[in-house]
């Protein structure tokens, strides 16, 4: 089943979603949240900067979850995934399902 795609206007046909990058103050917290939708991470740390959370989705982008600091924060955003039935924990009916991560962010999810 695929997201809904009304929106109004052109598509942009040469343009994808590359990284995402959330900012918690409950990364834990959220890295457990997502893996539950069938996400994998890795924990990382580029060079001196802070140790994180990254994820490779199906299409090749790249999910990070970085600890939130006073400078970097995400504020109000909405997610939203396409996921198979067998991949989430708990399971999940086939529809769509709003749901919300540890720090609030509404995440809908399409489960196929």
């Amino acid at each position: 089943m695929e997201p809904s795609r009304e929106v109004a206007g052109p598509r942009a046909r040469h343009v994808r979603t590359s990284l995402l990058v959330i900012y918690s103050p409950l990364a834990e917290d959220c890295r457990r949240f997502y893996e539950g939708l069938g996400l994998e991470f890795a924990l990382e740390r580029h060079g001196a900067g802070p140790a994180h959370y990254a994820a490779v989705l199906s299409d090749g982008a790249v999910f990070e979850i970085y600890p939130a600091t006073a400078e970097r924060r995400t504020g109000a955003l909405r997610l939203g995934f396409a996921v198979d039935a067998t991949a989430t924990t708990p399971r999940l009916d086939t529809g769509r399902h709003l749901l919300r991560d540890p720090d609030g962010r509404t995440v809908e999810v399409h489960v196929d």
